[in-house]
């Protein structure tokens, strides 16, 4: 079982040693992109499981100058990492975001953080009234491909996901929350977000595993060309943004 102290203690900085840090500039690109579409300039931004803190630190980059950015994350090795980041504007709390009292921001953030919640149901009607909108990050992991492999299982000890989702799951869940879905679309990971390791030897065995990725998708991002849903449900891969109030 997945508990709490997968992520207070190291272990979750032992399988994921950048705490997915490598992979921030995508993400901070899919939700400006979902509040560009949207038409939202949000003052005040929560990000719930902010980990090292990095998409914060680059959303503050690209909103106005007067944004206020909190971060709440519940892993003391992660809130290190952030707090390296921190400025007038960007404050980190080592804290659980559900234990705040009279907390209220105009978005906050899931990203990669609500299939980690035991109660997701739970915790989705605790943070509903406590901003305007929300932007959801959710991995898609199940897929055709991923349950033919078996992958599920592994998978879940590798990144303590307590729930797998589709996209139809997913906003059923939400709906069922007493959520509005204001928009959504799928997003696809960079084959390799993660530091490359300077050893000369690493490097090219990386290089060859990021070819190799590069070939397996190649099949699913075709099919994704014609028909979106269709290839995200079996080749497996995307993610889902979603927006909602």
């Amino acid at each position: 079982m997945v508990t709490k102290d997968f992520y207070t203690s190291e272990e979750y900085l032992k399988k994921n040693p950048d705490w997915h840090v490598g992979a921030s500039p995508w993400k901070t690109g899919s939700i400006l992109q979902m509040l560009q579409r949207n038409r939202l300039t949000p003052k005040t931004v929560c990000e719930i499981g902010c980990g090292a803190g990095e998409i914060l630190r680059l959303l503050q980059q690209q909103l106005p100058v007067d944004s206020v950015f909190d971060g709440y994350e519940i892993s003391p090795q992660a809130y290190k990492l952030a707090q390296e980041r921190e400025n007038e504007r960007l404050h980190f709390h080592l804290a659980d975001f559900l234990e705040e009292q009279n907390a209220h921001f105009d978005l906050i953030l899931m990203i990669d953080v609500l299939e980690h919640f035991e109660n997701c149901f739970s915790v989705l009607r605790d943070i509903k009234p406590r901003s305007d909108y929300k932007i959801f990050f959710i991995p898609l992991d199940i897929s055709v491909i991923t349950v033919l492999r078996n992958e599920l299982i592994d998978y879940r000890h590798a990144t303590g996901h307590l729930h797998f989702f589709t996209r139809d799951v997913i906003l059923e869940v939400l709906k069922d929350a007493g959520y509005d879905i204001l928009d959504t679309f799928y997003t696809l990971p960079p084959l390799d977000p993660s530091p490359w390791n300077s050893q000369p030897q690493k490097i090219a065995r990386k290089g060859i595993r990021l070819v190799k990725r590069g070939f397996q998708r190649l099949p699913g991002q075709l099919l994704y060309t014609i028909h979106k849903d269709f290839a995200v449900r079996f080749w497996g891969g995307w993610k889902l943004v979603v927006l909602a109030k």
